[in-house]
């Protein structure tokens, strides 16, 4: 009789599961969309406050380490370096609402008849065209047919329109109350898991460890513990060196814009410096809202805002992000750039914010891996320099041997001419 080992039955059972899970997906596409979005609804809180706890960890270790290590009490100086990182979180977050808020309202009060001015000097400019061209304003008025338009019922049909907006808005307002609502609760519950985590983050690391060590085998428990230290000292390095190319870029277009003299100084270097986050292209955005406010005061200074921006921008793409964050992760530019772009492609705006640590630890890892294997074959390592001396000798020789070749036939073709 057959005798079969606990190994390879469980590996038949494994398969059979896996097998089983495979048609559920395939076949259940519905189901499978409703049980991962409730899983989803479920852990999206825990997420988030695992999440937030990554975040403030970086600054929170700083201040423990750097501030805060007179204090003995380890639980006193967590909870010190704690309370002064949401007290730090808080402060800036109250520092961009404080310089964005009261610009915006001053920004929108001086735009209003700005923009009424814009209006009448565009409509002289429609009328001062059709004037000028009257076979343009003839074709308007053949074309358009005004005069031929039922206005009793375009009327009713805005009222209608008006009437089934209003009752969209109400029942949008509701949704809307409701997902802030859940928003607000998860949002509670997350901070509340990431401080927890934050308090207890060496348990939780401890009782990780004994999980990768009591389930798989220990070669592969460290290969997976190494990954995870080097994925969490790249996402640090990342978040660092972001805020501080935010910086940079915000306080660039202050600078430059105060020496051009161009207006909404403050709104717009804050608000270009927080759209910033999102890795080189994030600051487009406040690239756009900028010219708007400026174009609607002087179309002439929106131009040159626009074009100041162009150049700012490819000296932050090309020489500070590489060189700040790319650093810090420890990729070049071009890598940096190709990941970027790779992020945005798979996964939109958090795809560029997490592909360039995901990069830099794939980089970081295939790196050891082939010195790994370099070292292992024992290659002569003049083969591994930018340009091997054997070959360059070799293909130096050839180009010389050609050389030698054509000057003989040369002398010879001058000898049969003499």
């Amino acid at each position: 009789m057959l005798e079969v080992s606990k190994k390879t039955l469980r590996r038949v059972i494994l398969g059979v599961i896996a097998c089983i899970v495979v048609y559920w997906l395939l076949h259940e596409p519905v189901r499978v969309k409703v049980f991962f979005s409730t899983i989803y609804g479920v852990l999206s809180p825990f997420i988030l406050g695992g999440v937030l706890a990554f975040i403030l960890n970086v600054p929170m270790r700083a201040i423990e380490n750097s501030f805060l290590k007179k204090i003995d009490r380890p639980a006193l100086r967590r909870s010190v370096a704690m309370v002064l990182t949401f007290i730090a979180i808080l402060i800036v977050l109250a520092s961009v609402i404080w310089l964005l808020i009261p610009q915006i309202a001053n920004t929108i009060q001086s735009l209003i008849p700005s923009l009424t001015d814009f209006y009448l000097d565009a409509r002289d400019w429609v009328i001062e065209t059709l004037n000028e061209n009257p076979q343009l304003k003839d074709w308007l008025e053949n074309n358009t047919e005004l005069e031929k338009t039922n206005w009793d019922k375009l009327i009713q049909d805005a009222l209608s329109v008006v009437g089934t907006s209003i009752s969209a808005i109400v029942s949008g307002t509701v949704s809307a109350v409701s997902t802030i609502f859940s928003a607000v609760f998860n949002l509670f519950i997350g901070v509340v898991f990431s401080i927890y985590c934050l308090f207890q983050k060496e348990t939780l690391a401890r009782q990780g460890r004994k999980l990768l060590y009591a389930f798989i085998k220990e070669k592969n428990a460290d290969f997976i513990i190494r990954v995870l230290r080097l994925t969490n000292s790249t996402f640090s390095n990342f978040l660092s060196g972001q805020c501080v190319e935010v910086c940079i870029l915000g306080i660039m277009f202050a600078i430059s814009m105060s020496i051009f003299r161009m207006p909404y100084i403050p709104l717009i270097s804050v608000l270009i410096a927080v759209t910033a986050f999102i890795p080189i292209i994030g600051a487009w955005a406040g690239c756009v809202f900028g010219a708007f406010f400026i174009l609607v005061e002087n179309p002439v200074l929106a131009f040159w805002f626009v074009i100041l921006f162009v150049v700012i921008q490819q000296i932050e793409n090309n020489m500070i992000y590489p060189k700040v964050v790319g650093s810090s992760v420890g990729l070049s530019g071009m890598w940096v750039l190709l990941a970027v772009a790779l992020g945005g492609e798979l996964m939109g705006v958090a795809g560029m914010f997490l592909m360039i640590p995901l990069v830099s630890v794939l980089y970081t890892l295939i790196q050891e891996l082939t010195n790994k294997k370099l070292s292992a074959r024992g290659l002569d390592q003049q083969k591994l320099e930018p340009q091997p001396p054997e070959l360059y000798s070799r293909f130096r020789a050839k180009r010389e041997s050609k050389k030698k070749t054509n000057q003989i036939k040369q002398t010879k073709r001058k000898e049969k001419k003499k």
